[in-house]
């Protein structure tokens, strides 16, 4: 064990007082410390079969993965009562569609009074069950027509008889 502490130790500091992780950020090797000492800590030797915590205290240090592991396992009935309550509309070619404003950059006025859905939109095809291809008018003609089913939704007209004065709003 002492020669694995030697070998972490040597490689831990063998680039100077600075070390760079993955995202290329700059640390001072002695704050990453408490990293190494939970990483030796947490790894089991072969020549024990255990990990020097379990040996020490009799018992490992709880990690986050443990936690996320637990939590998922708690919400798994959650989101299967969901998966059940939830069904994607079935678009159709044909059908008219409300396009979801929330990445569009180019639509004039305060970003919020923006309606958040423009149209209605014909779909004009259907590129399997997650993305659809509109007919776009107006200011949004000269936008991409595929949109993923998760930023669409289905339009209804509104009754003219309950609503007389409501108009038609034009893009």
């Amino acid at each position: 064990m002492i020669q694995t502490l030697e070998d972490i130790i040597r490689r831990f500091c063998a680039y100077g007082l600075e070390s760079k992780d993955s995202d290329s950020f700059t640390h001072d090797w002695c704050t990453l410390i408490p990293a190494l000492e939970l990483e030796y800590e947490t790894s089991i030797h072969s020549s024990t079969g255990k990990t020097p915590a379990m040996i020490e205290k009799g018992l490992n240090p709880r990690l986050p993965y443990d936690t996320l592991k637990k939590d998922l396992v708690d919400i798994h009935p959650t989101t299967k009562r969901w998966d059940q309550s939830h069904k994607l509309p079935d678009f159709k070619i044909g059908d008219l569609v409300l396009v979801s404003t929330l990445n569009f950059n180019n639509i004039k006025g305060p970003i919020k009074l923006k309606d958040s859905f423009a149209g209605p939109f014909m779909i004009k095809a259907l590129h399997g069950p997650n993305s659809v291809q509109l007919e776009l008018t107006g200011e949004l003609r000269n936008k991409h027509p595929a949109f993923p089913v998760s930023l669409i939704k289905p339009y209804s007209s509104s009754d003219k008889e309950l609503f007389p004065s409501r108009n038609k709003p034009s893009l």
